[in-house]
């Protein structure tokens, strides 16, 4: 049976892009098929394309929309036959929700809808929790000084609550992502591997620690 594994994390530069290649390497190894599910690819993939064109048009996205685009993910995935997906910040879509205006209580609604979507391949979220203000550093090291203004920016741009502003505001608006996230997860029965202190651990160090905790749903991991 299919599972599809959402990988999430704390904050940009927690580390999620490095796991999920690793982590697709390794299932690739253990003799799985793998569909790796990059982050910049939910603009160009023809599932999604009708959440890309709305967001384009009107700016934001009804709920409607990425329930709708993920259930003919869905379809293509048990098609291609594929074994495991390995998506970087796909589903549950909580940032982009947030972000676009939904409160906590249509959040949970869509939540009991993406469900049902999602029962044919069995979703797990991995989530790297950590320090956020420590994974935006590194994100501005990798990227530049300039990249924290345009995210910092865009998250001023959507109006999101807590309101950000800055650096220190960023971290505390994404506590919210955070909390709502786990909690919507935990609350709907979705599997869940959590690990914490990422910005404590070596990227070798985060792979087993995902790879172990996966192993009830991908028994075949070493």
């Amino acid at each position: 049976m299919t599972v599809l594994v959402s990988v999430w994390g704390a904050a940009p530069g927690v580390g999620k892009s490095t796991l999920c290649a690793g982590l697709s390497r390794s299932l690739a190894g253990a003799g799985l098929r793998v569909d790796h599910f990059r982050e910049e690819e939910i603009l160009s993939r023809s599932e999604f394309a009708a959440v890309a064109e709305e967001f384009g048009a009107t700016g934001a996205v009804g709920l409607e929309t990425p329930a709708a685009a993920t259930e003919r993910y869905v379809a293509s995935v048990l098609a291609a036959g594929d074994d495991v997906v390995v998506a970087d910040a796909l589903v549950p879509f909580v940032p982009t929700l947030l972000a676009m205006g939904h409160g906590e209580e249509a959040i949970d609604a869509f939540m009991a809808d993406l469900t049902g979507v999602l029962a044919p391949v069995r979703p797990v979220v991995v989530f790297l929790d950590g320090d956020a203000g420590a994974a935006l550093s590194r994100a501005v090291e990798r990227e530049g000084p300039e990249w924290l203004d345009r995210y910092v920016g865009k998250l001023a741009a959507y109006e999101v609550s807590p309101p950000v502003s800055d650096l220190a505001s960023a971290v505390t608006y994404l506590g919210r992502e955070r909390a709502v996230t786990l909690d919507v997860v935990r609350r709907h029965g979705w599997g869940l591997v959590l690990v914490e202190r990422v910005d404590e651990l070596t990227p070798g160090e985060v792979l087993g620690a995902v790879e172990q905790g996966l192993k009830p749903w991908l028994p075949q991991l070493p």
